[in-house]
């Protein structure tokens, strides 16, 4: 195999920066593909020698240089997570009401919750457990929510805007109770 041709194979896939077919990577590289599945074993086997935070592999949409899985938690905390507005209003609302039923989140944010409910999932932003007291789902924050965002005090602000709240109903309560009696007498 020509050194050559698994080096344009890696610059290939660096540059694409996704899966590649083997047509794909035959066509990009102008050889036959008998000599791209060469010159991927040969990549193959040169990245899993090296001590290095890439990899060639092959995923079911083709071939990819990646980032070996040991560094997954380096890229999360260096790349910024990009959240759309929605998605985060919507995170907003499960961070304030966590935890939250599913449905209860789509009658509070609307129908957009079924596209943001697993991209917040998936970025671990929020955990999703079927709920056993009814057919939806309970969602609620993660640590992740609380290390990334740097709000660690969420559940005491609610905790106390819940006292609060009860307060004043209890105030409410009291003078409403206190308003009978006096109108009984």
């Amino acid at each position: 195999m020509n050194t050559a041709t698994a080096t344009k194979i890696e610059a290939i896939l660096y540059l694409k920066g996704k899966p590649l077919s083997l047509g794909e990577i035959a066509e990009y590289a102008a050889c036959d593909r008998a000599t791209v599945e060469e010159g991927i074993i040969e990549l193959i086997d040169d990245y899993a020698r090296r001590d290095s935070a890439l990899e060639v592999v092959e995923t079911p949409n083709g071939y990819s240089l990646q980032l070996r899985s040991d560094f997954h938690d380096l890229v999360q905390t260096l790349i910024p997570v990009e959240l759309g507005l929605g998605a985060l209003r919507t995170l907003a609302a499960i961070a304030l009401n966590s935890p939250i039923l599913q449905s209860d989140l789509i009658n509070l944010r609307g129908s957009g919750v079924y596209q943001h409910v697993p991209e917040l999932v998936e970025l671990g932003f929020v955990r999703k457990r079927r709920d056993s007291d009814s057919r939806s789902y309970s969602l609620q924050v993660t640590p992740k929510f609380h290390q990334y965002f740097q709000i660690e005090q969420l559940p005491q602000i609610l905790a106390t805007n819940q006292k609060e709240q009860q307060l004043e109903l209890d105030l409410e309560l009291n003078a409403e109770a206190t308003a009978e009696e006096i109108v009984g007498l």
